[in-house]
């Protein structure tokens, strides 16, 4: 066995390192995932200025935030495997982009519903 234990330390910073490559990767090449990233940040300093419920925002954004890179990963898979154009590779992508949309979808629901009763009440004039 390589790598040492499962609860090695080591083992798991090295395992966070190549995670967060994939993350810099995607934010640099994926202009989708940057505006994500950027509509998470908005919503989770919503949230906190609000005093709105994190959990179910933070949850939110880390799906959209996941699967847009599952998406970018598949996305590089399918290019590999088959870099002309395929009507399979076609249905693949079109297929996790979905996932994105539907899952960016439920997200504008979750930051409507959690978001939209506290932030009525600041436009009226309430405060947090």
């Amino acid at each position: 066995m390589t790598g040492g234990s499962a609860l090695s330390l080591r083992r798991f910073l090295r395992s966070a390192g190549f995670a967060w490559a994939g993350v810099r990767h995607a934010y640099r090449s994926q202009p989708n995932f940057r505006i994500e990233c950027w509509a998470a940040a908005l919503a989770l300093s919503l949230t906190a200025v609000l005093g709105a419920p994190l959990a179910p925002i933070l949850l939110t954004c880390a799906l959209v935030l996941s699967l847009e890179l599952l998406n970018t990963a598949l996305e590089a898979v399918v290019d590999l495997a088959s870099p002309e154009l395929h009507p399979l590779a076609k249905v693949a992508k079109d297929a996790a982009a979905a996932a994105v949309l539907l899952a960016s979808l439920g997200a504008l629901g979750v930051g409507a519903v959690v978001l939209g009763p506290p932030l009525l009440g600041v436009l009226r004039g309430g405060l947090p």
